[in-house]
């Protein structure tokens, strides 16, 4: 090889390393992080009542996280069934999670561009969400609707499961006799709290059962563990009753205005008022619109609130998965709206994709770091 060939080869050389050591490091994007699964479960019902979980936006996702769940339940399942085979708590606490091994092929699949590419999976979920009217956009309605059809079938995945654990001779009915509350209830006593909630109770049972036949079919079983978002006339009155109960401070069988002042009506506002801090506000100021509220739902004008007087709130006291699908709708169209015309485009949605897959991200070499905004 000639001295000139050298000379050209090693130029060649210097000016590559040259131009790697000058260019600028390309700022990080989705495809350069980690989405990891997870599923928030917690096997205590007392605490399902009072926390909602958003499900993750992309119906993958949703499956994913719905097999490791399942698997955890089981886990803890059998550990409350049969506290006998359990022999030491901290041994008990570790096998009440999931391997992480069970799980390694789904993280690897949405990390896995070539399997699960978000702009791909937003390019196939657009036109599934653009449907009312089909016009190139995703409104708040068509969000919510998309969202509450998500929500919908996790509910109706782990009302199925549930039912396979009362439904204890496999007829696809559960009897009252079959049903078993929770564990927490068979071993409190009378002066534990929540033992006279009316939840695991013959009354919210016989009112779960709309056809009257003394079983609760699926509907009916899922009537019974979501009650807020029945359309049986039975179930939202005995809701009413347990609001009654639950704030009955006298015992007098009513409300009265002071125990809705102080148990109902911020939960109105709430609902009303979304963002709205009361606790900022002096009871002169709110004892007024209170009043206001109380006097309409007053029909009969005795000074006291039945049961029935409190059914056209019912919907704002326990909200349904309708509501909280508008409100993840609102949150999504407000963080990915990038022109303000109270629509997404699909490349608003592509540009915006943390939005959507929110679960956990992390540059590759970083610990994970939760958001929990929406998944």
């Amino acid at each position: 090889m000639s001295k000139t060939s050298i000379i050209i080869y090693i130029t060649i050389a210097l000016l590559f390393l040259l131009l790697v050591t000058q260019t600028p490091n390309k700022p990080s994007n989705h495809r350069n992080r980690r989405i990891k699964i997870r599923s928030k479960f917690d096997f205590d019902p007392r605490h399902h009542n009072h926390h909602h979980e958003p499900v993750p936006f992309d119906p993958v996702v949703a499956d994913i996280e719905r097999k490791r769940e399942d698997k955890e339940w089981e886990k803890q399942y059998f550990e409350h069934s049969h506290p006998e085979f359990v022999h030491d708590s901290a041994a008990a606490g570790h096998e009440s999670q999931p391997e992480w091994e069970d799980f390694i092929d789904a993280e690897d699949y949405v990390n896995d561009e070539e399997k699960f590419n978000v702009t791909n999976r937003l390019l196939v979920l657009f036109p599934k969400i653009d449907v009312e009217p089909d016009d190139g956009y995703v409104s708040v309605h068509e969000l919510t609707e998309w969202n509450l059809k998500q929500s919908e079938k996790e509910v109706m995945h782990r009302t199925k499961r549930e039912m396979d654990v009362h439904d204890k001779n496999h007829d696809g009915l559960v009897s009252f006799a079959e049903y078993d509350p929770p564990s927490w209830v068979r071993n409190s006593d009378k002066n534990s709290f929540g033992y006279d909630m009316g939840w695991w109770k013959e009354e919210h049972f016989n009112a779960s059962d709309a056809d009257g036949d003394g079983f609760l079919n699926i509907t009916e079983f899922n009537d019974f563990q979501h009650p807020a978002d029945s359309k049986n006339p039975k179930l939202l009155q005995w809701l009413c009753k347990e609001e009654v109960r639950e704030r009955d401070s006298d015992k007098d069988g009513k409300v009265n205005f002071q125990e809705f002042f102080h148990g109902l009506f911020d939960l109105v506002r709430n609902y009303d008022e979304e963002g709205h801090n009361s606790s900022h506000l002096s009871d002169n100021l709110m004892e007024a619109p209170a009043k206001k509220l109380f006097n309409e739902l007053d029909k009969d004008g005795d000074g006291f609130l039945s049961d029935i007087e409190l059914l056209p709130i019912i919907g704002k006291l326990h909200p349904s998965e309708r509501y909280y699908a508008k409100q993840q709708a609102d949150y999504i169209l407000s963080q990915a709206d990038s022109d303000k015309d109270g629509r997404l485009s699909l490349t608003e949605m592509i540009e915006n994709p943390y939005v959507f897959y929110s679960a956990i991200f992390s540059d590759e070499d970083d610990d994970y770091d939760i958001h929990d905004e929406f998944r």
